[in-house]
């Protein structure tokens, strides 16, 4: 079908792909309603005819012909069972190829996560920020403090404690006030690094905490994808094909799939067509049925990660918001803390557009499990 041909080009763009998963759903819904309508037509046809055969039944007394019409009414019956039977199995093929290209989009998005989730910050670049003992002006004044201060009274902090925020704030300002240094000096000493204090010590707590629930959405992200790696596995088991996800997509054989597919819907359709293989039938449609299931129960999944994640970055917004000082320490303050609340705002927005969850309505839900479109 040429409406799936799109699915297997290489996708880069995030905010396309989300638009490209709009756009499945909508043709997942025009294509049931196709297939509902033409199989409706077909079905009217043949009730005509069982009304038409039912009514000759009444009207006539010749058992030749009343046993021909019998026989007839059965063949349209049996062609009405096949018709619902060939409907059942057009309609499984829509679902399988969109869910199919769905879990492909999918899995895009969470790459894409998580390489955003891996180049928001490392621990390094928030410790850097969040410790003073990173800022090259507050080093300086701890190697003049030490210089100046008084030996009698003084002493050094082991390198565990030196590189300890919080000792080694309280190091450097008990060793100003016990210092020889001028009143006016200790003052200006104190002027210098203010603002580095207050910022590491007011942010300290929350650039930790942004760094800790970061690293803890970006493990959710392994292992979503994890799941989604494994779904791909239950979702082609039923038409043979072995190939991994990320193989699969580093390969682009998604090609091999659909004719993989093709193969399985010819064989379904042979055996609704042979009496003796009904109950093949039957089990190569719930095969081929059940990975929608767990499709869904993924979206489902998929689309709490990402309101969660959409959540937690909100409120990483607001952390480094709260920074009452920002504009009288602006020239102290690194240009890193600028560039992680930029990308926060940037994570934001992603959240609400490129990553964005799936959106399945009521309407479309029913078609995605059942097939029943609102023509119905």
């Amino acid at each position: 079908m040429t409406s799936n041909a799109y699915c297997f080009n290489t996708i880069s763009n995030e905010n396309d792909i989300q638009k490209k998963i709009d756009i499945i759903l909508l043709e997942w819904s025009r294509e049931v309603t196709e297939i509902s309508v033409r199989y409706e037509h077909v079905r009217k046809d043949i009730y005509t005819k069982v009304y038409q055969v039912s009514s000759s039944l009444k009207n006539t007394s010749s058992t030749e012909d009343q046993v021909a019409l019998l026989i007839l009414k059965n063949q349209l019956q049996e062609q009405l069972e096949l018709t619902n039977l060939s409907e059942v199995s057009d309609l499984s093929k829509i679902r399988y190829l969109k869910g199919l290209q769905i879990i492909k989009l999918l899995y895009e998005k969470m790459l894409s996560l998580d390489h955003h989730f891996a180049s928001v910050a490392t621990f390094n670049e928030i410790n850097n920020l969040s410790n003073p003992n990173h800022y090259p002006r507050f080093v300086k004044h701890k190697q003049d403090i030490r210089s100046n201060g008084s030996k009698k009274q003084g002493f050094n902090l082991t390198d565990i404690l030196g590189d300890n925020i919080y000792t080694s704030i309280m190091h450097s300002l008990v060793s100003l006030f016990t210092s020889n240094a001028p009143k006016g000096e200790k003052e200006t000493s104190i002027k210098e690094i203010e603002c580095i204090l207050d910022f590491t010590l007011r942010m300290h707590t929350d650039l930790k905490t942004i760094y800790f629930e970061t690293a803890f959405l970006q493990k959710s992200n392994d292992n979503t994808i994890e799941q989604l790696e494994q779904l791909f596995v239950d979702f082609t088991k039923p038409i043979k094909y072995r190939v991994p996800l990320k193989e699969c997509r580093n390969t682009d054989d998604w090609s091999n799939i659909h004719e993989q597919l093709n193969s399985y819907i010819t064989a379904l359709n042979e055996a609704i067509a042979d009496d003796n293989q009904r109950y093949k039938a039957h089990k190569m449609q719930i095969n081929l049925e059940f990975p929608i299931d767990r499709l869904l129960q993924f979206i489902t999944q998929y689309n709490s990660f990402i309101d969660q994640g959409g959540k937690f970055y909100e409120k990483f917004g607001i952390m480094l918001n709260s920074y009452e000082n920002e504009k009288q320490c602006a020239t102290e303050i690194p240009l890193e803390y600028k560039k992680l609340k930029d990308n926060i705002t940037v994570a934001i927005e992603k959240f609400n557009t490129a990553y964005k969850p799936v959106e399945i309505n009521g309407s479309k839900m029913k078609e995605i499990l059942y097939g029943i479109s609102e023509f119905d």
